[in-house]
């Protein structure tokens, strides 16, 4: 007997369970049924092997009882290895027959063995897991295909894509090795989350570092920096918990931006540019908000943009209607951004990055916050130093001056940093800001630029 759920039009993965046991096969389905997979039902052996027939074979994942009249789960998962290889097998075992289950293990190849009774919430990460596994299997498996037809077909570079093959081969393994060492990293921290669902939120936090260079490794360090500044602050196991996840998820929605916003620091954007961009923190929380796990995480990812002062975004929160972990969150991104060329188009040193830290205390920065991560970082940073300098309003700026301090609008944000280079393409975004702001602009430039220049007309 098969039984089908109601399944959406996209052809989510189907799911295969085979039980003699009716509320067994009642409860899986209730279980599973919520996260969108297409699920097939069978009550022996024999119609588990039926089901597999009738569906050519296109089975994602079986979970099979190990007793069962008839026909033992061992020798369907071993059947279902001979003739549909590609399935990941599961067992389900009742009973503490630990030669039974090593039978099963060597016969059926099987993935895991799951007992009886289950844990919700390890059956369902155990199955999410294989499906990772079998998604990353047959990509790998694509790629040796095309490379062997490449070799076909390109033999006198043949030795070049071997070289291609052996590096694309390294690149795997090491990005494999990365993500175990990280998931037994946030397994330490975090016990009470089982180590299925954090490997999900690791891959989720590389998926935007593989789109981009220059942020790898910017999730995981900016959770290290967020962890040890919330246990700074006292705060319970519980928030670090949630800030450390939304740390490594805060940037999950840029992997749906365009390269020309990702290739570029914040500040050289354009005001076009930045009101597509500044979407983000609101998209990425939607699209974890449904997880009940990482609900309050999704908050914390929605709101680590807002400011102290207000001026932040999407909601213009401020103060204490900021949640502490986007307080905490705010500090450590931007510490991060700063040294990796994210927002300004000059990397700047620790120092650098801890003293434009401690200018936005109050303002955009919670300065409790501040203060602690001060003391965290164990120095203060250097006083300001502008050296000589002279105003000049927008309209008389020329190409080869150079700001002696950062541009910052009149709501606090930044728009071009101290040293910055001024050429003609700057200069008419400047003045186009000043346009549409309403407002004059004046900028500090040294002087000694301005004695090799004509002197600025006064048009």
């Amino acid at each position: 007997m098969i039984q089908e759920s109601a399944i959406s039009s996209v052809a989510p993965p189907t799911l295969l369970f085979i039980d003699d046991e009716a509320n067994i096969l009642s409860s899986l389905k209730r279980l599973f049924r919520p996260h969108g997979y297409r699920i097939l039902t069978a009550d022996s052996g024999a119609a588990g092997l039926a089901a597999m027939d009738e569906e050519q074979g296109k089975v994602d994942v079986v979970v099979s009882d190990m007793r069962m009249p008839g026909m033992s789960g061992a020798e369907v998962l071993e059947q279902i290895r001979l003739k549909w290889p590609d399935a990941v097998r599961i067992l389900l075992t009742g009973y503490a027959d630990v030669s039974s289950t090593i039978a099963a293990i060597n016969r059926g190849e099987i993935y895991r063995y799951i007992s009886k009774p289950w844990n919700d919430e390890e059956i369902l990460l155990t199955v999410r897991d294989s499906l990772e596994r079998k998604l990353l299997k047959a990509e790998k498996q694509r790629l040796e295909a095309l490379t062997a037809r490449q070799n076909e077909e390109l033999k006198g570079l043949n030795d070049e894509l071997k070289e291609l093959n052996a590096s694309l081969e390294d690149k795997v393994r090491a990005r494999t090795e990365e993500l175990r060492l990280a998931m037994e990293q946030l397994s330490v921290a975090h016990e009470k989350l089982k180590k299925g669902f954090f490997t999900s939120i690791q891959v989720f936090a590389n998926l935007m570092e593989m789109r981009e260079k220059s942020l790898t490794g910017h999730s995981r360090r900016v959770a290290d920096l967020s962890r040890n500044l919330a246990k700074k602050l006292g705060l319970p196991a519980a928030e670090i918990q949630d800030i450390v996840v939304a740390s490594l998820l805060h940037d999950i929605a840029k992997i749906g931006l365009p390269d020309r916003l990702l290739s570029k620091p914040f500040t050289t954007l354009t005001i076009e540019e930045r009101a597509e961009f500044i979407k983000h923190p609101a998209k990425g929380a939607a699209a974890l908000m449904a997880l009940e796990q990482l609900a309050n995480a999704a908050r914390l990812i929605r709101a680590h943009h807002e400011r102290f002062d207000g001026l932040g975004y999407p909601a213009g929160l401020k103060d204490q209607e900021i949640p502490s972990g986007a307080r905490i969150l705010a500090v450590a991104n931007d510490y991060d951004a700063l040294q990796s060329g994210v927002l300004l188009p000059k990397a700047l040193n620790a120092d650098g990055a801890l003293k434009m830290i401690t200018e936005g205390r109050g303002k955009r920065y919670d300065p409790q916050v501040v203060d602690a991560f001060i003391d965290l970082m164990g120095k203060t940073p250097k006083a300001e130093s502008y050296g000589p300098e002279v105003t000049v309003p927008a309209t008389k700026l020329e190409s080869g001056m150079v700001l002696t301090r950062d541009l910052v609008s009149r709501d606090g944000m930044l728009l071009l940093a101290r040293d910055y280079v001024l050429d003609d393409s700057l200069i008419g975004q400047i003045r186009n800001f000043e346009e549409s702001d309403g407002h004059p602009v004046t900028l500090y430039v040294r002087p000694e630029k301005l004695g090799e220049k004509r002197p600025p007309s006064s048009a």
